[in-house]
Order: C-alpha cells, then sequence, then structure tokens
C-alpha cells in the first residue's frame, strides 16, 4: 500500500460520496413514501422523517466538496430552516387533514386528538355541518 494513495483529498471525496449516496436514498425513500402509503398521516411522516436526513447528508457531503470554510454557514442555515419549517408545515397540514376527514381511521393505533376536537367542537357552537353558529351574542 503507497501511503500517497490515502491522501486527504482522497477519504474527504470517499466521505461526500458515501454522504451523497444516502442522502439521495433517504430522499428518494420519501418521495416513495409519499406516492405509496394510503392516507395523509403516514405520507406526511414520509415527507418529513427521512427528508430532512436526507437533506442534511447532502449539505454536508457538498460542504466537504466545496473545501471552503465560508459555505458552511451558508449550508447550516439552510438546514436549519428545513429543521424548524418541515414539522410546523407538516403540523399544520396533518391538523388540517384531520379536521377534514382526509384519513383512515381504521389505520390509527390511538386518536387523541378526537376527544378533543368534540369537546372544541361543542364549546363553540359548531353545527353538523362544521360551520359556525349564527348566533353570536
Amino acid at each position: 500500500m503507497n501511503p500517497e494513495t490515502f491522501s486527504a483529498d482522497t477519504v474527504i471525496d470517499a466521505v461526500s460520496a458515501v454522504f451523497m449516496v444516502v442522502g439521495a436514498l433517504m430522499s428518494l425513500a420519501a418521495a416513495v413514501g409519499l406516492l405509496r402509503f394510503p392516507d395523509l398521516m403516514t405520507r406526511m411522516h414520509a415527507a418529513t422523517k427521512p427528508q430532512v436526513l436526507g437533506l442534511f447528508l447532502l449539505l454536508f457531503a457538498l460542504g466537504l466538496q466545496m473545501r471552503t470554510w465560508w459555505v458552511w454557514p451558508v449550508l447550516g442555515v439552510a438546514w436549519i430552516f428545513q429543521l424548524l419549517t418541515v414539522p410546523v408545515s407538516a403540523h399544520m397540514v396533518g391538523r388540517a387533514g384531520y379536521r377534514t376527514k382526509h384519513l383512515h381511521p381504521e389505520l390509527l393505533s390511538t386518536d387523541e386528538l378526537e376527544a378533543v376536537v368534540q369537546q372544541a367542537a361543542g364549546k363553540r357552537g359548531f353545527g353538523d355541518d362544521g360551520d359556525a353558529a349564527t348566533d353570536r351574542r
């Protein structure tokens, strides 16, 4: 073995190649989950969990390949933005989907939100059609 074959550039290239492949596979898994899962809740899970990790691995590989220090803060901001916005958007989509009945209740093991929604709907005077009561005092 020649020690020059294992230079720092070779190791960095190998690590970044592995991170790129794994990150791309995680993103592919998120896309396949979006297409194959049966209802909104499972699709949301598939879209958020592997996508954030896949993006992190791809951004880390990109930072290794660039080999400059100034790119790391930009990549870090991009990942933190995704890390903060993906759960919030998934929560809002899930909440809207739950309230509009775009899910399969038989696939839920427990429905902890049903009692809360029913109680809130009863207190606010919602009718069967979901519109607010017109009698406001």
